[in-house]
């Protein structure tokens, strides 16, 4: 277990620690830690975090702060460009819902409802009976996410919250997608109808840059990054709008999560159009 575990696990798993958390979430500790982590003095702590977490490190490479590190773009990003393929916008560990006929589903005995994700019921009732998929991206992961398909993509909705830990034993306790930061955006696509994504902060900072808004895009652009802290991304598909492959969908009926990397393909259209 990770040290990092170790303390999120005291912090949501015991009563100090829940003492604790509300202590850092009240205070705004987030604003010194995002200061120390954009200054020149987080630099020492780049080489351990990357030996920590499995993080390579080009030979010679140097950084000017942790920002620098944690936000760096990666090269050779192998996107599967067939047109009819789903691909994962970014890496980390994909889990897969269903969306109940009242647009809600439920992760790690948490009810979530769609109305209060988006913070829209209007759009919320449009994904009733639709697929959820879940992206928790690990301090190890490339924090950089990309277009899913050709599409045109509306208005960035960024919404205030506090910034809990994305880890399971978070995850276990609070509906921590409804709670923390997040950003919003409909992303109209050709091939998979209309698509919410949802990018969600994560414990103490939770940076998110979205790169555009109210433009076209192309299937593996750019699409933002997050800066300074793991976190996870949601994908709203509507009723029978896509198919997961079938060792995919294999592996997650087993309660397990299935590692996804930038551009992989993970199913196909569902035909349900």
């Amino acid at each position: 277990m990770s040290s990092e575990s170790k303390a999120v696990r005291f912090l949501y798993g015991t009563a100090p620690g829940r003492v604790l958390l509300k202590g850092l979430l009240r205070t705004r500790a987030d604003r010194l830690a995002v200061w120390f982590l954009r200054s020149a003095a987080s630099k020492p702590i780049i080489r351990g975090y990357a030996k920590r977490h499995g993080v390579r490190m080009e030979q010679g490479q140097s950084y000017a702060t942790f920002r620098d590190f944690f936000a760096r773009a990666r090269q050779g990003v192998g996107i599967d460009i067939t047109p009819e393929h789903l691909i994962s916008p970014c890496d980390g560990w994909l889990s897969a819902y269903p969306i109940d006929e009242d647009s809600s589903f439920l992760i790690k005995g948490s009810r979530y409802r769609l109305c209060d994700l988006l913070k829209d019921d209007c759009l919320a009732k449009q994904f009733h009976g639709g697929d959820c998929l879940v992206i928790r991206l690990t301090p190890a992961d490339y924090h950089h996410y990309c277009y899913i398909d050709d599409g045109y993509q509306g208005e960035n909705h960024f919404i205030s919250g506090e910034l809990h830990s994305v880890q399971s034993a978070a995850c276990e306790r609070y509906p921590v997608y409804t709670l923390n930061r997040r950003c919003w955006t409909l992303l109209e696509t050709e091939r998979f109808g209309s698509v919410v994504q949802t990018e969600i902060g994560a414990f103490v900072v939770g940076g998110i840059v979205n790169e555009r808004e109210n433009a076209p895009f192309r299937k593996g652009e750019e699409m933002g990054h997050f800066e300074l802290a793991g976190s996870t991304i949601v994908l709203l598909f509507q009723k029978g709008r896509i198919a997961l492959a079938g060792h995919i969908r294999q592996h997650l009926s087993e309660g397990r999560e299935f590692r996804v990397t930038q551009g992989m393909c993970l199913g196909g259209t569902g035909g349900g159009a």
